[in-house]
């Protein structure tokens, strides 16, 4: 009698063990809240990973992200430059919508502190709808989405009042005029000209008393001095803004406290680290939104001793690996505490990588893979494809890959979905829910079009057509690269979006799905298709504006202006300055 009894029990113990078992396993992938680790790059071009086809470079720690995850080949950034990129990120929606794209060639990410325009706070972000759920949120790293309203004071643009519960970083992004004697980066040009304007200005005088200083007549003194004072004041308005830009825009925050003005970039890396982990430490029984902007890999690259020389691809190659380090750094916390199983990692940049980066020691920014063109070139893929991974283990399968379109749009929804949030109403939001693709759930991306804006100015549309799979990609815009025939805008830095721009009539059709790098563009005569897929793009990109309603334009002419009342400052304005980076952590909670 004992044997038959311990088989029955036996199997009634395994079968009782497999049910739980299974419940657990699906209470896990639909009840519970992961814990979040949101990882994002800046400048980071797609083909700078191994795991994306990199050799010139060693990043082990996000290859093993790939290896334990889901890898995305067609994701794709809202916008090729940083503040609208980071917008739509945070809201999943497209950039005009909130009024964070940009009108000028000039401004098309914020580029004071001082200046007036930034994320609107009647903007919902994923961090603001996790808050509500109960996760403690927190923001390390660049924030580049304004700060200041009406005083320096108010900080309406503040990440913690956009849903992070503390904030630990720069406020603006990392720029070579953050390292003293760097070339400036900055409206470099524009400052040029302004130089050529004084040097011009002073001359005035000065070639104005060479008449009475020769006897040919006399010029009147009050002239001679209207004309000084004209210069000094032309002076003293343009140097007052660009002459500090490192005191102006480089500041390191500790939620709204200045902690050091201007930023100390040596030991930048590691205040940040030091942040992030402890971020982990004290709220390891979650569930917790850490979102890690990385100011890796944008110029100067302040790298460590211990990673200089390190890597195949110089000093940016050194910076990229430095940037893997810190991220192994934090999946190493997350395995210490056991958290790994029960939180999802996302790592992605914000756009692709900047061509146009260089000195004389060679290249400072990304590689974009086969993808043509690169930061700031909204329509060419290589300024909007971006590294996609995730990894929730027990929930994701590993190793997987996904060559379906996405972007960086979809994390909003998608955390919202595993967060239990509730999207406001009432609200166009662009981004889908990831996790049915993630998981395996469905095949096919739901991204039918996804429209790719130059500041305000569409140029590009993308068509994933269903039916047979293929992605078509029309542009109407392209940039004019400088000089003739190089594959990106050295002349200017940065190429436009308006102006000295080829406008395409017919517009340019590329076939993604089988020409990538856009290098074989099709026309009537070698595309049977060609009239129907132009014509069903305009189509969509019509209804598309048909949805976009006015809204302030945040990155406008003024608002874009520096304003001494809106600077932020440590101290007594305008002699700012202070260094309390070194503070213990564990006071700032």
């Amino acid at each position: 009698m004992k044997q038959p009894f311990c088989g029955w029990h036996c199997w009634l113990s395994a079968s009782l063990w497999c049910f739980f078992g299974t419940l657990q396993g699906m209470f896990v992938t639909r009840n519970s809240r992961p814990n979040i680790v949101l990882l994002m790059a800046d400048d980071l071009g797609v083909g700078d990973l191994c795991c994306y086809g990199n050799n010139s470079v060693s990043t082990p720690n996000i290859d093993r992200l790939a290896s334990e995850g889901v890898r995305l080949t067609q994701h794709l950034a809202a916008a090729s430059m940083c503040t609208p990129s980071r917008a739509a990120f945070l809201t999943g929606r497209y950039p005009v919508r909130s009024g964070m794209a940009s009108s000028s060639n000039l401004n098309r990410d914020v580029v004071w502190l001082g200046g007036s325009g930034g994320l609107p706070p009647n903007e919902t972000t994923f961090a603001k709808l996790l808050q509500h759920r109960g996760y403690r949120t927190g923001l390390i790293g660049k924030w580049h989405q304004g700060l200041s309203c009406a005083s320096r004071d108010d900080h309406c643009y503040h990440p913690l009042n956009h849903g992070f519960d503390y904030f630990y970083g720069m406020p603006f992004e990392l720029l070579s005029d953050c390292q003293a004697f760097r070339t400036p980066e900055l409206h470099r040009w524009v400052r040029v000209r302004l130089w050529v304007s004084t040097v011009v200005l002073g001359l005035i005088p000065l070639l104005l008393l060479v008449p009475t200083c020769a006897r040919w007549f006399l010029v009147p003194w009050p002239v001679i001095l209207a004309f000084a004072l004209l210069a000094l004041l032309f002076f003293v308005c343009w140097f007052s803004s660009y002459g500090f830009t490192r005191r102006w825009n480089c500041v390191l925050m500790r939620n709204h406290e200045i902690v050091q003005q201007p930023v100390r970039l040596e030991r930048l890396a590691s205040h940040m680290l030091k942040e992030a982990l402890a971020f982990i430490d004290r709220y390891k029984r979650g569930p917790f939104l850490l979102f890690i902007s990385f100011l890796h890999v944008h110029t100067p690259l302040v790298t460590k001793e211990k990673f200089v020389g390190h890597s195949k691809f110089g000093l940016y190659g050194d910076n990229v690996e430095e940037m893997d380090w810190m991220v192994g750094k934090v999946l190493e916390a997350l395995d210490r505490e056991r958290l790994a199983n029960h939180t999802l990692v996302y790592f992605t940049s914000d756009n692709g990588g900047r061509l146009e980066a260089q000195d004389r020691s060679g290249q400072l920014g990304g590689w974009n893979g086969r993808y043509r063109g690169g930061r700031g070139m909204a329509g060419w893929e290589g300024g909007i494809r971006v590294p996609g991974i995730f990894r929730w283990p027990t929930v994701l399968e590993a190793g997987k890959v996904i060559d379906e379109p996405t972007s960086l749009m979809d994390i909003f929804p998608t955390l919202s979905y595993i967060g239990g949030g509730i999207p406001p109403l009432g609200r166009v939001i662009d981004g889908r829910n990831l996790m049915p693709l993630l998981e395996g759930r469905v095949s096919r991306s739901e991204h039918e079009f996804l429209f790719h804006y130059c500041g305000v100015s569409l140029h590009t549309a993308r068509w994933y057509q269903k039916d047979c799979a293929t992605v078509w990609k029309v542009h109407f815009v392209t940039p004019k690269f400088s000089p003739e025939g190089a594959g990106a805008c050295y002349g200017s830095g940065v190429c436009p979006c308006s102006g000295d721009v080829t406008y395409h009539d017919p517009p340019l059709l590329f076939d993604i799905s089988r020409d990538p790098s856009e290098s074989r563009p099709l026309n009537p005569d070698n595309e049977a298709l060609f009239d129907a897929v132009v014509k069903k793009v305009e189509a969509a990109v019509r209804r598309h504006r048909g949805t976009l309603t006015p809204v302030p334009q945040q990155l406008s002419v003024f608002n874009a202006l520096w304003k001494p009342w809106l600077q932020p400052c440590c101290g007594s304005f305008p002699f700012c300055g202070c260094d309390r980076a070194d503070d213990i952590v564990s006071a700032a909670w």
